[in-house]
């Protein structure tokens, strides 16, 4: 059956609907708009409009009505864990409707993540990389507070790069980060933070890289992977630790001149006897690429950002609806 919605269009496939099952399963029940992405404005003038927000309501109505037992596995792992950081329709609001329960995908991952967060086993290290620096920059901040050591490749280095005085080229970098960066490096203990000394830098992906000093790349370059002797410094701090959390690559992995970095940092987490967790998205993505078995590790989290701000303590509001009720 097909549902036409104001602001989009989900298709829903009910399986062996049969005369006396009670069962019905949705498809793709967080693809259209009206599931309530970014319902939490910044301000008036961000507010959704009224066909966005009557749309909200008939999406919830709809899904009530179709008597959704509401839980937290929809329909794959992805979304599962990886979904209950965000306030949408068929993740929270659905639960304070109708009966829920916690799915065992989400069970499985509050289980390892706790371990994160209370009785640590130390010295605790975090690996953060990646592309996505907005998403995770702030997660640093409480860190500092929790891991006895952050070690910060990928794009993610550039801003601290850039506070300290290095000059990073044309790497990717938002201006508005370099001082929260500094911040950050102020607030940590002495030798907390780890940044890359050395790079591979290309003038774009496609051209042939070279190992420059992560302070020192030249104007027309990026980084594009953390260098050999980062990679190896990055490789002992992680050998004496007792639990790791990684999330976000080294370096442009899905190219292999710029892949080295990744690869040495999960081989240096699968050499450990620490407890580990991957944290999921692109982290997940590039462990899988270079070859390695998601049970080579601890933990592979299904969900990048969710993971994160869970080891934050952050409330999630697709947890606090199961746990309030």
């Amino acid at each position: 059956m097909a549902v036409d919605l104001a602001v989009g269009r989900i298709e829903q496939r009910f399986l062996r609907a049969g005369r006396g099952r009670r069962y019905r399963v949705a498809d793709d029940v967080r693809s259209p708009a009206s599931e309530g992405r970014d319902r939490a404005p910044a301000s008036a003038a961000d507010r959704p409009s009224t066909l966005a927000a009557l749309s909200l309501g008939y999406f919830l109505v709809m899904l009530v009505g179709m008597g959704l037992f509401g839980v937290e596995e929809w329909c794959s792992q992805a979304d599962g864990f990886g979904a209950v950081h965000r306030k949408h329709a068929s993740v929270y609001d659905v639960a304070l409707r109708l009966p829920h329960a916690v799915g065992y995908l989400v069970q499985a991952e509050v289980a390892a993540l706790s371990r994160l967060t209370a009785d640590i086993r130390r010295p605790y290290v975090v690996v953060l990389g990646g592309a996505k620096v907005a998403d995770k920059f702030d997660a640093i901040g409480s860190l500092i507070t929790t891991a006895d050591r952050i070690l910060i490749g990928g794009a993610m280095a550039f801003p601290f790069l850039a506070a300290r005085g290095g000059k990073v080229g044309t790497s990717l970098l938002e201006a508005d980060q370099v001082d929260a960066a500094g911040s950050y490096l102020d607030r940590a203990a002495p030798g907390q933070i780890e940044l890359p000394s050395d790079v591979i830098a290309a003038a774009q992906r496609a051209a042939p890289g070279q190992v420059v000093a992560a302070d020192a790349i030249p104007a027309d370059q990026m980084g594009l992977d953390i260098g050999p002797e980062s990679a190896a410094r990055f490789a002992a701090s992680i050998a004496g630790a007792r639990t790791i959390f990684w999330n976000g690559p080294m370096g442009v992995f899905e190219l292999a001149p710029y892949a080295g970095g990744t690869q040495a940092v999960a081989q240096a987490i699968i050499g450990s006897d620490a407890f580990t967790v991957v944290g999921g998205g692109d982290t997940g993505a590039a462990i899988r690429a270079l070859g390695f078995a998601d049970d080579a590790f601890g933990y592979v989290s299904t969900g990048g950002g969710a993971s994160l701000e869970f080891i934050e303590g952050k409330t999630l509001p697709g947890l606090a609806v199961l746990e309030d009720r």
